[in-house]
């Protein structure tokens, strides 16, 4: 075969990509292509991130010998604009679950061009574990025992070069925008993979809950654009605690493929009655609710463009539980804020903190006094985040 696209999506890296590997092996010639969407509203801090991902990608590429190729529209018009420019016979990408990629992917699929679907967004594909009746898990625990009795593929090697076609014009980075947040972490490949090596997992089940002492991975960010593999991170880090995240990682993923309006309606409806009150609403964002814990994640969302997860629990809980509020107003403000905002585990998680979702137990309630007597004993975490507040 002469020439190959690659359509980077959520996989925005060269190491262990099964679609880039593929299209290099089988092809003289590949482009590496993104496509900027302008239909996509993303964040601030999500531009930010992405922009530092693809300059990464970029200068990783380019010392495979090849480049990013970057165009700005509709993702299935620009890549068929290529394909049909420079010949490719065949176009690459990752499998992702999003309604949104579903269309994309039908959209292409009609097109006059054969289309390969490779794994690379998640640990295990969606498909790949199913129960015995249904079609996908609505429980963590049997899934996740199905899920560790499964084997992984292997860990795909970097391609040794990538040539492009001559004269393709590589076009420009997006616009360089100051993030949302003073303190959102730089995005890209090479970040991930030198926190990936750095972090020690060791005491990772007695910390990952400590709000003050921070100690959890921070790779979220870089596993939401793909910069590193989750299955590579699984077989570096191995601990099975951390392991254990990835699967619900994987469980969302599975859910969101099997009920793609995770965002918009409630998986398990159970006629809950919202309160309306846009007061309550407005100080939650802002993290003035007078709940010390709660204002603090709130603050920390804002200032980092990240929240550590037990913060998230804790403020989606007051949110939907305490306050009583729809959680789609939660999942749409921290989507405007996170870095590692995607559909799956954004709404997956929000959904099953109130009670729409897979929790087994859906009149779950964290008091976050109790969770701040937990989590917080001395209240570092607070004190952080809200300096100019005294604690009761």
């Amino acid at each position: 075969m002469k020439t190959a696209l690659v359509l980077f999506t959520r996989d925005l890296r060269i190491h262990d990509n099964p679609a880039l590997l593929t299209a290099c092996a089988r092809a003289e010639r590949v482009i590496p292509l993104f496509v900027l969407d302008p239909a996509i509203r993303a964040s601030a801090n999500r531009r930010r991130f992405l922009r530092d991902c693809l300059a990464d990608l970029r200068e990783s590429l380019r010392g495979l010998g090849g480049d990013l190729v970057i165009r700005s529209g509709d993702p299935v018009a620009e890549t068929m604009r290529l394909a049909a420019r420079y010949q490719a016979e065949t176009v690459d990408l990752a499998a992702d679950v999003s309604a949104f990629a579903a269309r994309r992917l039908s959209r292409l699929t009609a097109e006059p061009i054969a289309v390969h679907t490779h794994p690379g967004v998640t640990v295990v594909p969606p498909g790949a574990v199913r129960p015995g009746s249904g079609d996908h898990y609505k429980v963590f625990t049997p899934y996740w025992r199905a899920w560790s009795a499964l084997p992984w593929r292997p860990v795909a090697t970097t391609p040794r070069a990538v040539r492009l076609p001559a004269g393709i014009e590589p076009g420009e980075l997006p616009e360089l925008r100051p993030p949302a947040s003073p303190d959102l972490i730089a995005g890209g490949e090479s970040e991930a993979r030198r926190r990936l090596g750095a972090w020690d997992p060791t005491d990772y089940d007695e910390i990952h809950d400590d709000l003050a002492a921070d100690r959890t991975s921070h790779l979220s960010p870089f596993l939401r654009f793909g910069c590193v593999s989750p299955l590579e991170v699984a077989r570096t880090v191995g601990h099975e605690g951390f392991v254990r995240q990835l699967a619900w990682r994987d469980f969302h993923h599975q859910v969101t493929a099997a009920f793609p309006e995770i965002m918009r309606r409630d998986y398990r409806p159970r006629g809950t009655e919202w309160n309306e009150d846009p007061e309550a609403l407005a100080a939650w964002r802002d993290g003035r609710t007078g709940c010390l814990i709660v204002d603090a994640g709130m603050r920390q969302l804002r200032q980092e463009g990240w929240m550590h997860n037990r913060a998230r629990m804790i403020t989606a809980s007051y949110l939907s539980k305490s306050l009583r509020i729809d959680w789609r107003h939660g999942l749409a403000h921290f989507g405007e804020w996170l870095a590692d905002a995607d559909v799956a585990d954004n709404a997956g998680n929000w959904q099953w903190i109130a009670g729409t979702g897979n929790d087994t137990r859906p009149n779950r309630v964290l008091n976050p006094q109790r969770q701040a007597d937990r989590f917080d004993r001395s209240g570092e975490y607070v004190r952080r985040y809200l300096p100019d507040r005294k604690q009761a």
